[in-house]
């Protein structure tokens, strides 16, 4: 089996999984292995809707290594449907049309390759909402 392949059909790679705290629950993402509100080790593996909105978004002209062919891209904090905020690039929309309330979702991309035959490097973004 391929690397890429055998990374694709990692559910946790596909979707937003967190940690739900079987004690107070306290919902977290990324997983955690001890709740920040009560120390508590024992959760349930929550699949997240990965649908949110926009709350603070900026353009990044200089980027970080690796990344340089991405810019200009939006950089965004994305509130989600469960509460949980999070970083992440806006994909499939110009920087200058991301705006603060535009209903986005979690859709997985590329971002980076090691060469012409090292491994593909794959992340969440989010994308426009298209249908509610």
């Amino acid at each position: 089996m391929q690397i890429a392949k055998s990374w694709r059909q990692q559910p946790s790679n596909l979707r937003l999984e967190g940690t739900r705290c079987t004690r107070c629950d306290r919902l977290e993402f990324p997983a955690v292995i001890r709740c920040s509100a009560c120390g508590c080790t024992e959760f349930e593996i929550c699949q997240l809707s990965g649908k949110g909105e926009v709350v603070v978004a900026t353009t990044v002209f200089e980027a970080a290594r690796d990344f340089g062919e991405h810019v200009p891209y939006s950089a965004a904090i994305v509130k989600l449907a469960e509460g949980i905020h999070l970083a992440a690039m806006i994909t499939d929309v110009e920087p200058r049309d991301v705006y603060v309330g535009m209903k986005v979702e979690m859709v997985t991309r590329r971002i980076a390759a090691q060469g012409d035959k090292g491994p593909i490097l794959y992340a969440y973004k989010f994308a426009p909402l298209l249908m509610p």
